[in-house]
Order: structure tokens, then sequence, then C-alpha cells
């Protein structure tokens, strides 16, 4: 058998035949890879929304529109400091044994990220939609590529999770 192809303990199908350390230094690696490309999506966005204020037209935006901006920063800097955060989890916990522990917390501020940064990146496309279009449209648009990236992002992670239970439990 594979290693594709045998069960967690390598006992049959769909598992690894590795320790508990060797299984946490594999994703560890994975969830670097993962959050690397995440944090640069935050980050650039982020320094982008930054600069806005210094802008000459900010000064030209509406009292709502000013609103959306800040709660747009603030869900940037909530987004970047989740997707930041294990990195400095790992750093904090080096050296003391606690990689499983570590890569499970460092899974689940990433995910806390990427919810924020759909967030960050759902408020920035209505505030940029909204100027641009000057009109209700923005919301439906916004609204449906919400609905779209949650789709990618999650339903079909989640949907592809289910479906590997029930042919494990087969």
């Amino acid at each position: 058998m594979t290693d594709d192809t045998r069960r967690p303990g390598g006992t049959g199908p769909r598992g690894r035949d590795e320790s508990p350390e060797e299984r946490a230094d594999r994703r560890w690696a994975e969830l670097l890879q993962e959050v690397r490309v995440a944090q640069t999506g935050v980050q650039i966005l982020f320094g982008f929304l930054l600069t806005v204020v210094f802008q000459p037209r900010f000064g030209d935006l509406s009292d709502t529109d000013t609103n959306i901006y800040l709660a747009t920063v603030v869900l940037g800097a909530v987004a970047t400091g989740a997707l930041i955060a294990p990195v400095s989890f790992h750093r904090m916990v080096t050296g003391r044994r606690l990689k499983p522990e570590m890569v499970e917390w460092a899974s689940r501020l990433t995910v806390v990220g990427l919810v924020f940064l759909l967030c960050t990146m759902a408020s920035a496309l209505l505030l940029i939609l909204r100027v641009a279009l000057h009109n209700a449209t923005a919301l439906w648009i916004v609204a449906g590529l919400v609905v779209w990236f949650v789709l990618c992002w999650f339903v079909l992670p989640a949907w592809a999770r289910r479906d590997s239970a029930r042919d494990a439990e087969e």
C-alpha cells in the first residue's frame, strides 16, 4: 500500500504511516505554505487600505463610506494579526515539545484569519463599489461575491471532508 492509501496509524486506506511528531512536522510545513499565500494577500490589501486616508478624495466620502472604510481597516488589522499569529505562536513555543498543539492552534488562527480576510474583502469591495456605482447595486454585487468566497473557501472544503469521512466509514 502507498502512503496515500493508508488509514491514520498506517492500518488501511487513506492515511500515512507516520509518528505524531512526523505528522505535526508535515502539517506545520503544509500550514506554513497556506499561510504564506493568505499573509501576502492580506498584507497587500491592508497596506493599500492604510494609504487611502491620505488620498485627496478621502475627504469627499460620505459619513457612511467613511465608516465602511474605518470598519475595513479594523477588519484588515484583525485579519493580518490572525494570519501572522501562527509565526509568533511557533516562535514562542519552539523547543517546548508542543508542536502538535501548536499546529492545532495555528490552524485555528489561520481559519479565523481567513474569515476576517473575507470580511475585509467584502467591506473593501462595498466601499469601492459604492464610490464607483453610486447606487444599491454595489450591495448586491458584494453579496454575490461573499457567497462565492464562502463557497470556494469554506463550503467546498467542508463538502470534501464530509465525503471523505463517508468514504472512510464504508
